[in-house]
């Protein structure tokens, strides 16, 4: 994506489009990184000049390098199974309590604390000299310099969200040396600027710096929902994940919080990302391409034709994590529980949407009980904003008002901190103020007769609660 900032103007391209399609070799799910980086290679010749570029990406995955700056193979994906037990040997040195209050995130299976811990005794974690993150993977061969964007090592499970260092209790307690990430970074730093095989590649002209951002893209994302000043909102961040929770100021570091399986990740400007990771718009597009990928317009449409909510499941159900199977997989949770059985595309997808749209109204509950925090709004931003369905159903389900856009948040919040380290925009408000009044938004208030709360408290009783 390409981004013009300036008063008044915020305004994003889409440059260029490549598929991120994970690789199984050896019984080990791997992500292509090398198809990864030669689509980022064409996006920015695709683009044109620019001022500057920032990466953005997913979080808890990592490349080792060797002594050499050499990659040691591809990242391993977070969905593989490497990690299965391993949070029980990692709780016996540091019990779960105890890493909670010295991080604050939440316990899942693919937490990069977790990755490292599988990869001991392996010949390639014997052999690395650097773990980069992969948005940092990416701006160190496009660079040539090594750094950690602090958003993305808070999701590492070795970060001290009240320092917003390194937890050295933690990493000593799972025998990883902290070293071995590059040195911290934070949004709005210099990060380098493009080598000169880069810019031969892309026909661009030098210099081109890379400014650090906000790298882990949900918080990219959360820097640009367009709340205006006084609103007390919750935002719910949707895509494959859904991100539902609060900004703070300060991390929650309670027992009650570990419990409910909240995370305190941080955010740009100091800010404390505190929510709760949901299964999100995956298990719909697993559905949909084992349904050989069929327009969704029409499907969705079908889908708000049947009542509900009438089957749901957790969609915070690790059970669901994997790829493959999802209908069935879907069809059995419901068999489980007692309740209809959806057979129909719709009606899976309306169980799909129902399941997420309580998922987000437990979250948002959730947040504001252990955070004390009054919610007045729902801003939902990423992907899932377009998705009219699944917004009015979280409005109904919460029985507050969402504000559903912009649906490309993360990219617009990349492009925001690197043009507020040039000059262009101002503070976190002022970011935020420039999306509202550049982007439309669509409101979607809460329908329904006074029995539809109880409807969907009665719906979040037949599923086990995280």
């Amino acid at each position: 994506m390409t981004g013009r900032v300036g008063p008044g103007t915020l305004k994003l391209t889409q440059a260029h489009r490549f598929r991120n399609r994970p690789v199984r070799t050896a019984g080990i799910l791997h992500w292509d990184i090398l198809a990864l980086y030669a689509g980022v290679l064409d996006g920015l010749r695709a683009a044109g000049h620019v001022d500057s570029v920032g990466v953005d990406g997913w979080a808890v995955d990592y490349g080792l390098l060797d002594a050499d700056g050499q990659l040691l193979g591809n990242p391993v994906h977070y969905r593989d199974a490497r990690t299965e037990g391993v949070a029980e040997r990692v709780w016996t040195a540091l019990p779960a309590d105890r890493l909670y209050a010295a991080t604050g995130i939440q316990y899942a299976p693919f937490n990069t604390l977790y990755q490292l811990t599988a990869a001991h005794g392996t010949a390639q974690r014997a052999a690395a000299r650097r773990a980069l993150l992969v948005p940092d993977l990416i701006a160190y061969w496009l660079t040539g310099e090594q750094g950690t964007e602090v958003t993305n090592a808070s999701t590492t499970q070795l970060l001290d969200p009240r320092t917003g260092g390194w937890s050295h209790t933690v990493a000593e307690a799972a025998g990883i040396d902290t070293d071995l990430f590059a040195p911290l970074r934070r949004p709005g730093d210099p990060a380098g600027f493009l080598l000169p095989e880069v810019l031969d590649t892309t026909g661009l002209t030098g210099p081109v710096p890379l400014t650090t951002v906000a790298s882990h893209d949900t918080a990219s994302a959360v820097a640009a929902v367009p709340a205006t000043g006084g609103d007390r909102f919750a935002y719910i961040c949707t895509g494959t994940w859904s991100l539902a929770g609060l900004e703070l100021d300060a991390p929650v570091l309670t027992e009650a919080s570990r419990r409910a399986n909240f995370t305190n990740e941080l955010g740009i400007d100091g800010t404390v990302r505190y929510l709760r990771n949901i299964m999100g718009l995956w298990l719909l597009q697993e559905c949909l391409r084992e349904w050989g990928d069929p327009p969704l317009a029409p499907l969705l449409d079908a889908a708000a034709q049947i009542p509900g909510p009438a089957s749901v499941v957790d969609a915070s159900d690790p059970a669901f994590l994997a790829p493959g199977r999802m209908p069935g997989r879907l069809a059995q949770a419901c068999r489980a529980s007692g309740q209809p059985v959806p057979s129909t595309p719709a009606q899976t997808t309306r169980c799909v949407l129902d399941s997420l749209a309580l998922a987000h109204r437990r979250a948002v509950e959730d947040a504001r009980r252990l955070a004390d925090r009054p919610v007045d709004v729902i801003h939902v931003v990423g992907g899932g904003a377009r998705n009219a369905l699944l917004c009015q159903l979280t409005a109904d389900a919460c029985g507050l008002p969402v504000m559903a856009g912009p649906a490309e948040a993360a990219a617009l919040g990349n492009v925001l901190v690197q043009a507020r380290a040039h000059g262009l925009v101002g503070d976190l408000s002022a970011m935020r103020r420039l999306v509202a009044g550049t982007h439309p938004l669509t409101r979607y208030e809460p329908t329904g007769d006074r029995a539809a709360p109880a409807a969907w408290a009665a719906a979040a009783e037949r599923i086990a609660c995280p």
